[in-house]
């Protein structure tokens, strides 16, 4: 068997001839930049999640830019934000120039950022808390929020791996002042690329309108349509703009998903049923299933635990794995230009932690080979 083509990937689209036809529409149309399925997909977004404003982008990362932007993140700025997340929370602050002030995480259990933490490492440099809610699990909105009104300072939400995720019945990405969606290959709404920013602050999202495209006062459609015969150029702005072939393909993605959430929290139960019976393997989380959108499935290894050894014995197997995350306090990069923090759960967390397949469409048979194939492992060690 080839590791190169793992029988269970990490993850695997759901797609299908919904999404061929939305791209078929797009193209059909003869319209391919800020038309109607943008408008169409941030408004559809915009409800979802119960938001006045939702915004389309090109990625991710360009969200979380342009959300430290309107925030006022500058020269000088320190941002609040985990370690245990993807690079791009922390690289967004720096793209703003702020310097990212790495919190750790609230405990052996809850991998997301430490209220706690985020309190101590307040200063008169704080400009903004970034929260990023990890594989779809909620940070402890409540206590964040008290903390970041108490100190006038505003509230990202990275909610990167959270669309359909819920705190106490509320949409992850509703809470803060502004949050920040990825529409990335293996995130649960797929577009290949692109992102969405929301917020019920009305200046942001106008701030946010112009800056995406390039400080612009009419877009290209405007023009076209005989709205506006030119433009300005009111700020410094950037090409942030998502087409509507990837809004097209979001909009099909977003009528998916909460039945593809309800898939991956089945999925996750049978995972838990079966890694009970393992005792070198625990389950973070464990008390918030019915809030979680499950964005992948991590699990902790027992200490003892050669995790590399595991992972290449996997793969042999057909079962591909990954690590989220190695920390970002610890990349070459950042630990050149940022003092490096002392962070001994994310430290501890991200050296024993592996994450399993997940997606929506996991089969029940996959996951009990998963199971069975990690009870053979740690039955002979």
């Amino acid at each position: 068997m080839k590791a190169s083509n793992p029988v269970i990937p990490l993850f695997d689209l759901d797609y299908g001839p919904d999404e061929e036809e939305a791209v078929l529409r797009v193209l059909r149309g003869k319209w391919l930049t800020m038309g109607e399925e943008i408008a169409a997909f941030e408004q559809e977004f915009a409800g979802y999640c119960g938001v006045k404003h939702a915004l389309a982008v090109s990625s991710g990362t360009t969200a979380l830019h342009l959300a430290n932007v309107v925030a006022g993140v500058q020269q000088g700025s320190e941002v609040i934000c985990p370690a245990l997340t993807f690079a791009a929370t922390a690289n967004a602050i720096i793209y703003s120039g702020g310097t990212p002030v790495f919190a750790d995480i609230t405990s052996p259990d809850d991998w997301t950022i430490s209220p706690e933490d985020i309190a101590r490492k307040i200063t008169q440099d704080t400009k903004a808390v970034t929260i990023m809610h990890y594989g779809g699990f909620a940070c402890q909105m409540d206590e964040i929020m008290k903390i970041a009104r108490s100190h006038k300072i505003a509230v990202i939400e990275d909610a990167a791996h959270a669309p359909g995720s819920t705190y106490r019945e509320k949409k992850l990405g509703a809470i803060g002042d502004i949050s920040c969606f990825s529409f990335f290959s293996n995130k649960n709404i797929s577009t290949g690329e692109g992102g969405m920013i929301c917020t019920n602050n009305d200046e942001y999202a106008e701030q946010i309108k112009s800056v995406r495209s390039h400080g612009m006062t009419s877009g290209t459609v405007d023009r076209h349509r005989g709205h506006a015969f030119s433009y300005d150029i009111t700020a410094l702005g950037y090409n942030y703009r998502l087409d509507e072939i990837h809004a097209a393909l979001g909009r099909v993605q977003l009528r998916k998903l909460d039945a593809g959430n309800k898939y991956r929290r089945l999925a996750a139960l049978r995972y838990k049923r079966g890694l009970k019976k393992i005792s070198e393997i625990k389950l973070p989380f464990a008390d918030r299933h019915t809030e979680a959108n499950y964005h992948f499935f991590p699990v902790l290894l027992h200490d003892s635990i050669d995790r590399r050894d595991l992972m290449t014995y996997l793969r042999g197997l057909g079962i591909q794995t990954s690590i989220h995350y190695p920390p970002v306090h610890n990349f070459t990069f950042h630990r050149q230009h940022f003092k490096t923090p002392y962070l001994p759960l994310t430290e501890s967390i991200a050296a024993h932690e592996l994450t399993l397949p997940m997606y929506a469409g996991i089969k029940d048979e996959q996951i009990d080979y998963i199971v069975e194939t990690l009870l053979a492992y740690f039955q002979n060690i």
